[in-house]
């Protein structure tokens, strides 16, 4: 129910008092919600004249007045609405928020955390060394990330601490997996995954502690894993390559060169990559498709050339085999699909390994958008904001006048082809 009479509550709901109460609602939500201070009001209308002249007792006559809350808060509760400044507020809107102790409140919460933190380091093995004070100062200046609670930020810290503990403390044990480590320090096999908060704390004490710098790539984070005896997860993901035939008597090596003698394609996980001692001849041309279906034709067809695929995304676990491949001496020449993402991933491609592009200029564009319309072949609308081809400044603007996209698989047969013949 409310505590205001429903014809004083309609009158004070005006429209002639609403800048009024929206003034006073900021101000008093600042000031600790204490009816003190003043507001200023300017330029006000005749009905807002009027309305608070009555509000207040007394005539106004300016277009702007100072209104004083503790009188206000006096007049009001002397008046039909017999209610206080606050009080009156809440009939005619929500709670009022006392921002000056949420702001004490929240400051008080997230200092919370790091003397819980302080706490927990102390009270661990790892106390005496001196990269938990450097790790510590880090951290408090970099702060909380958005969207963590203080009560998740403590919880994860701890566990952070804990789990520095088990990898760089006294008793620290042999080798084990990431996601045994995780599901020991926090129940979940995917704790201690790539881009949690947990991660980056853990990680960024092993760098600390070693005197490394903290990484920016997943090939580094890996290594910074095995700095302290863990394995990351290193058989989920794969490259898709064909034809490689690398040097080495070891058995992978002579598995690689047998199924390229086959024509058959092999997915290669991280942890081959690590065990493989990729040493092709100086020079060899590795060509680099976007989409599986090219290793797919060129296996189907006994393509002779080297490839490797890129699914669309040139994952960490590709960037680690081209970079092997490129130690070697390796020369390489990419093609990959005629839209927007595609040039993108082509750029960083290119970039990287100095590649040569491979059927990706504005004519091969131009002859493949003509003859696929000649051939009846539905267009597939180019959308998105164009992106410049390193490698060709014609590119982009002929594909944005002709606005068809294409993808790999539009070459496919001239691809099959470079691919046949001996170099």
């Amino acid at each position: 129910m409310s505590g205001l009479p429903s014809a004083t509550r309609d009158w004070l709901a005006g429209p002639g008092l609403t800048r009024l109460w929206e003034g006073v609602r900021k101000r008093m939500e600042s000031n600790g919600v204490q009816a003190t201070g003043s507001l200023r009001l300017t330029a006000m209308n005749a009905q807002e004249r009027g309305d608070l002249s009555l509000l207040l007792g007394r005539p106004l006559t300016g277009t702007a007045v100072t209104v004083r809350l503790d009188m206000l808060d006096a007049r009001l509760r002397a008046s039909a609405a017999g209610l206080g400044l606050r009080q009156t507020l809440e009939e005619l809107g929500p709670p009022l928020t006392d921002r000056r102790a949420a702001r004490a409140d929240a400051t008080a919460r997230r200092e919370q955390v790091w003397s819980s933190l302080t706490s927990s380091l102390n009270a661990s093995p790892l106390a005496d060394q001196e990269w938990p004070r450097q790790w510590y100062n880090l951290l408090r200046r970099a702060g909380v990330p958005r969207g963590v609670t203080p009560e998740a930020a403590v919880w994860t810290l701890q566990q952070a601490v804990q789990v520095l503990t088990t990898l760089l403390g006294p008793e620290r044990g042999g080798a084990r997996g990431r996601g045994e480590l995780a599901a020991m320090a926090t129940g979940s096999a995917h704790g201690l995954d790539d881009g949690t908060w947990l991660a980056r704390l853990v990680q960024r004490g092993v760098a600390l502690a070693h005197g490394t710098e903290f990484p920016d790539d997943a090939a580094g984070r890996r290594a910074l894993w095995r700095l302290v005896s863990v394995t990351p997860d290193e058989v989920s993901s794969t490259v898709l390559t064909y034809g490689l035939r690398p040097d080495g008597e070891d058995w992978r090596e002579r598995a690689l060169r047998e199924r390229a003698e086959c024509h058959a394609e092999a997915h290669l996980t991280p942890r081959d990559l690590h065990s493989l001692r990729l040493q092709l001849p100086a020079g060899t041309l590795i060509h680099i498709c976007e989409n599986p279906r090219v290793v797919e034709a060129a296996a189907d067809a006994a393509c002779v050339q080297p490839l490797v695929c890129t699914s669309g995304s040139a994952a960490t676990v590709v960037l680690t085999l081209l970079d092997a491949l490129a130690a070697t001496g390796c020369r390489f020449a990419y093609h990959g699909d005629f839209d927007w993402p595609g040039i993108a991933l082509a750029n960083r491609v290119i970039r990287r390994y100095e590649a040569l592009p491979w059927r990706m200029g504005t004519a091969d564009y131009e002859h493949l958008t003509a003859r696929s319309q000649a051939e009846g072949i539905p267009q597939l609308t180019l959308d998105g904001e164009a992106v410049n081809a390193d490698w060709d400044p014609d590119l982009a603007p002929a594909m944005t006048a002709l606005g068809v996209a294409l993808h790999e698989e539009a070459t496919l047969e001239l691809l099959v082809d470079d691919l046949s013949r001996q170099m």
